[in-house]
């Protein structure tokens, strides 16, 4: 599409001008419509967060989202640009992404006086009109508003022309959408810099006798009250926000799953082929929702679902070293492969203070309660009767990381009851995926109290109870 040059020429293309929340509103209109998701790649909200959101940019409110670490509240505001038309058309040089029909800088005003119809445009796509800003202790009015620019000064130019302004962040986002992440951490003297732009929707900087009226839509991040000591926000400022809107985890262990599968970032290697079984799978997503659970870990900071993800990865990774190791091209995770997820898990979650050198217990526990529970919702009591009996006759297996594939597949033939127990696991009759079903199958028969298991580091062996 060719695309007008001047102010003249954008009158003639009968281009119309709107307010971004306008912009915004039209946009999600039509997705709705069209049945499309409002945010890209955000999965467990539908029911929840996104018809608040929906609710909200139909409403053309600022938004404000609160909730725990790792609950999608960045990926969200980010993926509003959307919603933006793809190319806006602003006064060519402007800072502060001009209105062609309505200019508010002086750079603007002073260039549509002088050019009239001839005013020359530029054409700025929707990723230039979004401004993102981590709030944090040192950030200062001049970083959102804007300061005096000594080198402009230096220059010629007198203290008191407007054009000696550098502007900040929150102006050059001017027509557009603007994010604060982590909005408690923002000193409170400068969330009152923040209060004219969400009402008024004009910034004053220091020393001029101006009024910039902008056209912006504020998003914010934070984390809920009750758990951030690092600061608040300030009453006035949470007035002004039309929505908030409260994030939370996946609230089962399906959608966490679903999540995972999404985001974690498969491990490629030429010599490798990683399958990994879904009752794996869902034990690493199940470890998160029973830590969201447990008494000795803090639950004001939250179990991020970033557990989950690199739970899942360094499940992948200490498999496919172990099959390097034995020479294996397969890979295939299994429950002794869990032990290496101490490492991932101790860093992103918090214990409480009565637990202190305990960790390592606590985190054993979680495991075994996960696994037991995807033992109990993946077997049948019925198909297990014939393994528990031969292991009764005195059967013994032994497992871990230095046993290799081929002699769990070679237990088939032998181990009277092993295909029946294994049915209902869907890994067929490779020898990495039996390897993987035979310790999950075991070490859920010795969690049930079916089997006994002696454990020496990273080995086992399974025997009868009798």
């Amino acid at each position: 599409m060719t695309r007008a040059g001047t102010l003249g020429e954008l009158r003639a293309s009968g281009w119309e001008s709107r307010p971004v929340k306008d912009e915004v509103r039209a946009n999600a209109l039509a997705r709705i419509a069209a049945g499309k998701p409002l945010v890209d790649g955000v999965i467990g909200f539908d029911d929840t967060v996104l018809p608040q959101l929906e609710n909200a940019l139909l409403a053309g409110h600022d938004v404000i989202f609160l909730g725990e670490r790792g609950q999608a509240k960045t990926r969200i505001i980010r993926s509003l640009v959307s919603l933006l038309d793809e190319w806006t058309p602003t006064i060519a040089g402007s800072e502060i992404n001009d209105d062609p029909y309505a200019p508010v800088s002086q750079h603007g005003r002073l260039l549509a006086a002088e050019r009239g119809e001839d005013t020359p445009i530029e054409w700025v796509h929707r990723e230039r009109r979004f401004g993102e800003k981590l709030a944090t202790p040192d950030t200062s009015i001049a970083d959102l508003i804007g300061e005096v620019d000594p080198i402009k000064v230096a220059e010629g130019r007198y203290l008191a022309d407007e054009l000696t302004i550098h502007y900040g962040l929150v102006p050059r986002t001017n027509r557009g959408i603007f994010a604060i992440n982590e909005l408690p951490d923002l000193a409170e003297r400068i969330q009152v810099g923040l209060l004219n732009v969400l009402e008024e929707r004009d910034v004053q900087i220091r020393g001029y006798k101006i009024r910039l009226p902008l056209d912006l839509m504020l998003v914010a991040s934070a984390n809920p009250e009750d758990y951030t000591n690092r600061g608040r926000i300030i009453t006035p400022l949470k007035d002004r926000f039309g929505a908030q809107i409260r994030t939370h985890y996946p609230l089962d262990v399906d959608v966490e799953m679903d999540v995972v599968a999404q985001e974690a970032r498969p491990l490629a290697a030429e010599q490798l082929s990683v399958h990994v079984p879904e009752f794996m799978a869902e034990i690493v997503s199940e470890i998160t929702q029973q830590a969201r659970r447990s008494p000795n870990i803090n639950q004001r900071s939250g179990v991020s679902v970033r557990l989950s993800i690199t739970n899942y990865e360094t499940l992948v990774a200490n498999a496919s070293r172990r099959a390097l190791r034995s020479g294996e091209r397969e890979v295939v995770p299994r429950v002794s492969d869990l032990d290496a997820l101490v490492a991932s898990t101790a860093g992103k979650i918090e214990f409480e203070t009565l637990d202190d050198g305990r960790e390592e217990q606590v985190l054993e526990r979680i495991v075994k309660a996960s696994v037991l529970e995807v033992f109990r919702a993946r077997t049948r009591p019925e198909r297990l009767a014939r393994l528990v009996t031969a292991f009764d006759e005195g059967v013994t297996v032994h497992t871990g990381e230095d046993v290799a594939a081929s002699e769990y597949a070679g237990l088939l033939p032998k181990l009277d009851g092993l295909r029946d127990a294994l049915a209902d696991l869907g890994v067929g009759e490779t020898p990495a995926g039996v390897a993987s079903a035979v310790e999950f199958v075991l070490e859920g028969l010795h969690l049930s109290k079916r089997l006994n298991k002696d454990a020496v580091g990273g080995k086992a062996t399974y025997r009868g109870r009798g």
